[in-house]
């Protein structure tokens, strides 16, 4: 439904106001869920770098640099939905991002340094974030579109489809040689 008149209804899909206080749970939920992926994105402005200093495949590294602008591309474009939203810009802490990641760094430190099963092991710690980015953004998208903000709607989209495309690039990386080297590599000491 496109809103045609400036008079106050009750909420319905489609019949938002942009800057006043949610008038509904679903907006209330929507609005928690923008901060909870606010958090996860920061966080992961700051765990991707560790993640490339711990690769030792220079594309491997490319990847996780790349991610890196498109993840800070992401803080900004979440900022223009608070704006949107008439909202200031507020994270609430993601604890399944703060569990991937405490994963990855779990890798990190179970697996010996400048090998190809670290690689490995570092591409499934990301992707498995890339996965749930992918789940989170593509829900907040239809949401956004429920709850009458196309415009948020096609700002979130364009995220889903970056975090589509570097899961897919991650696969690549690994189907490219990372695994077959890794599924060479002799077992080394216990750890």
């Amino acid at each position: 439904m496109k809103q045609t008149t400036k008079q106050k209804a009750p909420a319905k899909a489609g019949k938002t106001k942009p800057s006043s206080q949610p008038d509904s749970m679903l907006e209330e939920f929507f609005l928690g869920e923008i901060k909870d992926i606010y958090w996860a994105e920061k966080h992961l402005v700051k765990t991707l770098p560790k993640m490339k200093k711990a690769a030792t495949a220079a594309e491997l590294q490319q990847a996780f640099a790349d991610h890196l602008e498109a993840t800070k591309t992401h803080v900004t474009r979440l900022e223009q939905v608070f704006e949107l939203l008439g909202k200031k810009a507020q994270a609430k802490k993601c604890d399944a991002m703060e569990g991937l990641t405490k994963e990855g760094d779990g890798i990190i430190e179970e697996t010996e340094a400048g090998t190809a099963t670290r690689d490995v092991g570092l591409i499934l710690a990301a992707q498995k974030v890339e996965h749930y980015e992918i789940a989170t953004y593509g829900g907040l998208a239809q949401l956004a579109r429920t709850l009458g903000r196309d415009d948020i709607a096609e700002i979130l989209h364009t995220t889903l489809e970056e975090e589509k495309e570097a899961d897919t690039l991650l696969t690549e990386v690994a189907e490219n040689n990372i695994n077959h080297e890794a599924s060479e590599e002799e077992e080394g000491e216990e750890q």
